[in-house]
């Protein structure tokens, strides 16, 4: 009963802080990492594990709960990875992504082996990876917020996508190779759309609902999702199969918004045991876990747009940079992924998380919440349907 009435109590607290967090001009995820990340481990220390006598394995301990977050992490991975199925390579968005990945990775491979105690090969490569990511849902998001003109929109989104599905990519890889054996049944589920389209079956729903049916299957019985999923969808994009979503946008957003987002956050904090998690990395390892990944990222982004023209007249690599450090959903799901995994322990989760939340903020912190510029011209107008799309 105490399990249930602490979920009733999180998810509504989520709400709760979205809502604030729009009424001051913060988009979801910030108002929901800010709660997660500052809010959810305390409230463990000081309330949950004192009080009620629970604890974070007991928390998350239900069939339900783990079915429920099954469901809530394919909606939210699925909707990441379905960016695939638009990637389109553009010379320009591959210069700016090559450095940005190129850097930041190098950068948490050297963490990983120098700063942080002994740990498989794995593990440090999923660092490495972490340290890369850029969140497409949320820059776009951002982009549009600010009304950020179209064509520079498009090329930035583009950038991630490539950012992104190198480290999902690479990860999966990794991950099927120490296990050849599991990569068969991810391989044959991903082949699906070769089956539909055999038999005659065109209808975009159909393809985008088995989609999701199976990434929740390969999630519950720990089948590698990320290769399926990318797998999937690279094969319906070399039928040229329309994706469509198989709810309507709104919805989706109110679901990863009030459900799937926030037990996503809380189901991977209240794993972490403050007492012991706070010991395990000293004071200036957290702060490198911080600061590192962010410079990393920023001097991969600024090198990137370097070597590729301006998106426009008078822009500015500084503010891209920085809109390219956006970290949001992405990183949320691969931490989970890597802590639910065991290839990260709980102190580095934490740190992690706490860069991504300083990472997301930065934007909106360097004054970048007001319209750089408004106009929108007649080339710029075929982009809007694709950066629609995201």
């Amino acid at each position: 009963m105490m399990i249930v009435l602490f979920w009733l109590m999180a998810l509504p607290a989520f709400a709760a802080a979205t809502w604030l967090g729009h009424r001051v001009g913060l988009i979801p995820i910030v108002s929901q990492l800010l709660l997660a990340t500052l809010g959810v481990p305390l409230l463990m220390l000081l309330w949950i594990e004192p009080h009620w006598q629970l604890s974070g394995a007991q928390l998350i301990a239900p069939v339900w709960l783990k079915t429920l977050y099954s469901l809530a992490f394919a909606l939210v991975l699925g909707h990441i990875l379905s960016d695939v199925i638009e990637v389109r390579l553009d010379r320009q968005s591959l210069k700016i992504a090559v450095p940005s990945f190129l850097v930041p990775f190098a950068a948490g491979l050297a963490c990983a082996v120098w700063l942080l105690p002994a740990q498989s090969w794995l593990s440090d490569l999923a660092v490495g990876l972490v340290f890369a990511i850029t969140a497409i849902p949320v820059l776009y998001l951002y982009l549009k917020h600010i009304g950020y003109p179209l064509a520079a929109t498009h090329r930035l989104v583009q950038a991630a996508i490539l950012i992104d599905l190198t480290c999902w990519s690479l990860f999966a890889l990794a991950q099927g190779s120490l296990h050849l054996s599991s990569l068969l049944w991810p391989l044959l589920m991903a082949c699906v759309p070769l089956l539909l389209r055999g038999l005659g079956i065109r209808q975009p729903l159909v393809y985008s609902l088995g989609f999701f049916a199976l990434l929740v299957v390969a999630e519950h019985y720990r089948l590698n999702a990320l290769i399926f999923g990318i797998g999937y969808l690279l094969c319906m994009a070399r039928l040229k199969q329309a994706w469509v979503l198989p709810i309507k946008p709104q919805v989706l957003s109110a679901l990863q918004n009030h459900l799937a987002v926030p037990l996503l956050l809380t189901f991977g904090l209240v794993q972490i045991n403050l007492h012991t998690a706070l010991g395990e990395l000293s004071a200036w390892q957290v702060a490198a876990l911080i600061a590192v990944p962010i410079g990393a990222k920023l001097l991969g982004n600024w090198l990137g747009l370097c070597w590729a023209p301006p998106s426009f007249p008078g822009a500015s690599r500084w503010r891209e940079s920085v809109l390219l450090n956006i970290r949001g959903l992405s990183e949320i799901v691969f931490l989970n992924l890597l802590l639910q995994q065991q290839l990260i322990g709980s102190a580095l989760y934490l740190a992690l998380m706490l860069m991504s939340l300083l990472a997301t903020l930065m934007p909106a912190l360097v004054g970048l919440g007001r319209k750089p510029l408004s106009f929108v011209t007649a080339t710029e107008q075929p982009v809007r349907n694709s950066c629609a799309n995201h």
